[in-house]
Formats: C-alpha cells, structure tokens, sequence
C-alpha cells in the first residue's frame, strides 16, 4: 500500500484562490474583510506566524493589520484595546496572537473578544454553538482538519476517530467537529493506559501531542487515515511531525507531512472566518 499525501499546502492555494474571488464579489458589493491580529511582544515564533498571516490575508484580498505591542502592555491596555477594536465597524475579525506574557490572563482576553468577531473561534459562545452543532465560528486548525478530511473524501460517518492529545486548541475541538459529522470519537491523553490498544483501532488518528515521532507504525492498523498536528522543531533546525512519517508511510491510506500538511490550512481557515464574520455584519447592517 502506498498512501495517498494529503498536502495541505496545494489544498490551501486552491481555497484560497476560491476566497480571491469571493473577496472581489464581496468589494464590488462596498464590503471590504478586515482582519486585525494584535502581537504581543517580540516572541520570533508568533512572528513568524503573524507574517504568515498578514500574507496570506493580502493574497485573498482581506484587508488586515497588525498592531504591535510591547511585552510590557498590561492586561487592562490589552483589553482598552480589544474593546475598541470590537467597536470599530470596519474591522470584521480580531485575532490576539498566543502565547502572551505571563502577567496577562489569555482567557480574559480571549472572552474580552466579541462573539461575532472572534475569528480564531475560541471565545465560549463559539466553543459552545460548535458543541451543539450550531453554524459558528471554528477553531481554524481543527476547522482546516476537517476540510483536509472532506476534501480528499474520506469517509467520517460511523468510523472510529481516536485524538492523541487533548488540547483546548486541538484535540477537543476536533474531537466534537467529528463527533458532529457521526464519527465514533475517543480521546487519548498522557494519562491514558494501554495507548496501543486505542489507537490500533482508529480509522482516523489525529495526532496533537507535541512528541516528534511519537506515533509509529505500530500504534497504527492498516489502512489507517492519519493527520499529523505536531510541528517540532529538529536539531538540524527542520520540522517534523508527532508521526514516524517514513515509517507508517506503506500501511496507512492517507497522511499529512510536516511540513506543507496542517500548517497552511489553519491560516486559510483563518481567512474564512475573516469572510464569514464581514457577511456577517453585512446582513446584521441590512
């Protein structure tokens, strides 16, 4: 068996090229998508991913900013800003960019956030309208999970999803959009025993622990559908996966790389929220 690739990048170049179009409809219209990512300090990672963002933004033709504070902002001037920000009817999406300082409170600010605008989907009205099925902002890397899934037809309904890892970002969002879509989810975590057992019974494994290599062939049956979250950091400076890529290469059906696999359909799904939060004040202003 050779495994189909999932490449997430090619994926969000074509959904992207789709957004280009729906964007220019939406400016003929007098609606310009605005995103605004406020950054926090000088962390090179968060950097990084702002750029990505910002670049991705103008290849789609969503207007974005980047208001760059120092790490000295206290929580107070963080939310004076985000408060202003929800005010401000030509900016459709607000995003803070994680991690922040230890002195500022990340949920504060991520509730501070308004529901309508909260287009990294974090805020608890959006977790809970995910929770019950209900048409929301989502978590943009599980969001970009799910498409990935959809995209190349995997079948979800009845199968059996097992999450390796647990994360407010990751692991329980995805658990519930494949809960939704009729899958049969189970979570494994650091405290989950006899891992093996769960995992070799997985249709579809999502791998979101953040232990390069850790998923091997032997955790996997054959036939497999594996999604690859982790992005870790080698000695060599390159990036690999939680998943044993090369090894579970020829018995699982398909699989994402690391790189060009999650990564680029998670800033896509940004952009998407970033669209459907700017039709969103549209037909709230009709």
């Amino acid at each position: 068996m050779s495994a189909t690739i999932i490449n997430g990048k090619e994926l969000a170049h074509k959904l992207k090229a789709e957004m280009s179009k729906e964007v220019a409809q939406m400016k003929a219209n007098g609606i310009v998508p605005h995103l605004t990512v406020i950054l926090i300090g000088d962390n090179p990672a968060s950097k990084s991913y702002v750029n990505g963002k910002r670049k991705a933004s103008t290849e789609t033709g969503i207007s974005s900013e980047v208001i760059e504070l120092p790490v000295s902002t206290t929580e107070s001037e963080l939310l004076k800003q985000i408060d202003q920000l929800n005010n401000d009817e030509a900016v459709h999406g607000i995003l803070v960019q994680l991690p922040l300082p230890d002195h500022i409170d990340e949920q504060h600010i991520i509730e501070a956030i308004s529901p309508e605008k909260d287009v990294d989907g974090f805020h608890p009205v959006n977790i809970g309208r995910m929770m019950t099925g209900q048409d929301t902002f989502l978590p943009c890397t599980p969001f970009g999970i799910l498409t990935m899934l959809k995209s190349f037809d995997v079948e979800i309904e009845g199968k059996h999803a097992v999450i390796v890892g647990r994360s407010n970002i990751v692991g329980k969002p995805v658990g519930q959009l494949l809960l939704n879509e009729n899958a049969t989810v189970t979570y494994c975590h650091s405290r989950t025993e006899s891992l093996l057992d769960y995992t070799r019974s997985a249709d579809i494994l999502i791998a979101a622990i953040g232990k390069p290599h850790f998923i091997k062939a032997e955790h996997l049956k054959k036939g497999a559908v594996v999604i690859d979250v982790g992005i870790n950091r080698q000695e060599d400076g390159k990036l690999t996966g939680d998943v044993d890529f090369d090894g579970v290469l020829d018995k699982v059906s398909y699989i994402t790389p690391v790189p060009r696999g999650v990564g680029p359909m998670t800033i896509t799904m940004l952009l998407k929220n970033t669209i459907k939060a700017a039709k969103g004040l549209a037909e709230s202003e009709r």
